[in-house]
């Protein structure tokens, strides 16, 4: 079974554009699990325009499922995260100034970053995740850095779905393909909806999470959050 961890990011960034405290984000992480999100997952940046570093403290001892925090590892985010001791960390190579995620991990040019940053955290009982696109080659140097999981990062999967799904799909089942040998647990995330989520799984077998966001909390505007988680996880039956 794929696990749905929710990302809040976007809840955050509406309440910000007011101040106060609407739409409450702990309270709607909560919630989420409640309609049966089987993990939540938060992206702070330094700039903190929309989860903020307080979130995460406060979030924490509130959830049930799994708490999932991803971001790039400088010293901040290393703090929050053996601070906070998450089940899994989600290493992504943002730079501060990135609007999302538009990249994986050269994990060639960035092994021992990613070495030395991933055996802080699996020393403090952290399951590690990294970013990566669907590039067979940058998988294979993935196990050097002691990662646990991939993340693969779906952007060119969700934008060439319409036009050639099965050719927008191809490079994803050889990568996931290749870290299943190389003994890699595999997550997926960025641009996954109702439209392209169910057939991405089928082609994807032993795919552990999807984490979504921006177009989970968008489809919550028209079907509502609890009904729109229920939508998601059918998708991933």
């Amino acid at each position: 079974m794929t696990k749905l961890s929710v990302n809040v990011n976007k809840l955050a960034t509406l309440r910000n554009a007011r101040g106060g405290n609407v739409p409450d984000v702990q309270q709607s992480a909560v919630d989420c699990e409640r309609f049966g999100a089987e993990g939540i997952t938060v992206h702070p940046r330094p700039d903190e325009r929309h989860i903020r570093y307080s979130d995460v403290l406060l979030l924490k001892p509130l959830l049930t499922t799994e708490l999932n925090i991803e971001g790039f590892p400088d010293k901040k985010f290393m703090d929050l995260v053996l601070g906070v001791k998450p089940a899994q960390v989600t290493l992504v190579p943002d730079p501060p100034h990135i609007l999302t995620s538009n990249a994986g991990w050269d994990t060639i040019k960035n092994k021992d970053l990613l070495k030395e940053v991933i055996a802080e955290f699996k020393k403090a009982g952290i399951r590690t995740s990294i970013f990566i696109d669907p590039n067979v080659n940058m998988i294979n140097h993935a196990p050097a850095t002691g990662t646990d999981r991939i993340e693969l990062y779906t952007e060119a999967y969700a934008s060439g779905f319409e036009s050639g799904k099965e050719t927008a799909v191809k490079p994803y089942t050889e990568a996931a393909g290749r870290a299943k040998l190389l003994g890699l647990g595999i997550n997926a995330g960025h641009d996954l909806n109702l439209h392209n989520l169910a057939y991405f799984k089928q082609q994807i077998p032993g795919l552990l999470e999807v984490s979504i966001g921006h177009a989970l909390i968008a489809d919550a505007l028209y079907f509502g959050l609890e009904n729109t988680i229920q939508l998601y996880k059918r998708q991933l039956q």
